[in-house]
């Protein structure tokens, strides 16, 4: 674990955020090429060097399909059939009991940090309401004794969820989509692309110039699309989790969408962000949740505990901790 303290903000260009630092390198073959979509509740962008951008437009096409499996709020979809079953089995598409079943296996990981049963309690927040207030103490608490991850049942691809229950994907979907896409364009033939899903950032090789892509983590205390950090990546993927991606102010607290299982509540630590960067986008969405909830000390020790998987921990005070290998990533 290494530690360094920042108090100077570095500023650099405001679609930093949204894609990778497409800085201009040596000459290639190809033409660089993006597209831009919105499924899951996010902009989606995708840029890569190829000779046809259809093949983009093929992958946001991609995207659509798979959002129309995993959405919580599309009639329909396989998590609203499994919402609306009161308890009954519910067989699901392949790929829905894939995400499910990595979801369960971060929620034993972080003994509940990660719980996609959250869905009850996230459901009485409303972090966009202009006018915000917060949901009945008693409601929340009673909605929150109804979030038990080891209450759903997965064998096969039959889902099993106690009446009253319900499921959410939000935080592990477009991790999923993300790993999804990359092995769609690199089964079309991609072999350099830097994908943005939101605060999930996916790569597949290098620039060109075999340069890495250039990516920025959002400063805590900056206006949107402003970077305190830049990391580097060649191949990969780096998900951050933020008390400021949703969320108001009220009473001098600070009240985000990233919630507490146990309380339904937002956690309340020394974080401000957690990135996790590995291979898997789906793992690095549900640990950048986990180890945020965990806090300081047990979410650095359970991604240190991770094989292949590091992450950088930006505190309130600006402080950044980072795994053991996490420095590598680190632009200086």
């Amino acid at each position: 674990m290494k530690k360094t303290a920042l108090w100077i903000k570095k500023r650099l260009p405001a679609a930093l955020l949204a894609v990778a630092l497409c800085l201009a390198g040596g000459a290639a073959a190809e033409t660089k090429e993006s597209v831009v979509g919105y499924q899951l509740d996010t902009i989606i962008t995708l840029t890569a060097y190829c000779e046809d951008k259809a093949v983009l437009e093929d992958a946001l096409k991609e995207c659509d399909r798979l959002e129309q499996l995993l959405s919580k709020t599309i009639e329909g979809s396989d998590v609203w059939r499994i919402n609306h079953a009161e308890g009954q089995p519910v067989e699901v598409d392949p790929v829905t009991a894939e995400v499910i079943r990595t979801a369960l296996a971060i929620s034993e990981i972080s003994e509940g940090a990660f719980d996609i049963t959250i869905a009850p309690a996230s459901a009485l927040w409303d972090f966009k309401e202009e006018t915000p207030a917060l949901p009945d103490a008693e409601a929340l608490a009673e909605a929150a004794s109804r979030v038990n991850w080891r209450a759903l049942q997965l064998e096969g691809n039959t889902v099993t969820l106690p009446a009253g229950m319900m499921i959410d994907l939000g935080g592990i979907a477009k991790g999923y989509i993300g790993d999804a896409v990359r092995a769609y364009l690199e089964n079309r033939g991609i072999t350099s692309a830097v994908l943005a899903f939101g605060g999930n950032i996916v790569t597949i090789g290098t620039k060109p110039d075999g340069k890495p892509w250039k990516i920025g983590v959002q400063d805590i205390d900056g206006p949107a699309m402003e970077s305190m950090l830049v990391l580097q990546m060649g191949g990969g993927s780096a998900v951050t989790s933020g008390n400021y991606e949703r969320g108001f102010e009220l009473d001098g607290v600070l009240y985000h969408h990233i919630l507490e299982p146990a309380t339904g509540w937002p956690v309340q630590n020394s974080l401000a962000s957690v990135t996790i960067l590995g291979d898997s986008s789906a793992m690095g969405d549900g640990l950048s949740t986990a180890a945020f909830v965990l806090g300081e000390e047990k979410g650095l020790a359970l991604i240190e505990s991770m094989k292949d998987t590091e992450a950088i921990f930006i505190l309130k005070d600006r402080t950044v901790i980072t795994t053991s290998g996490g420095e590598k990533y680190l632009v200086r």
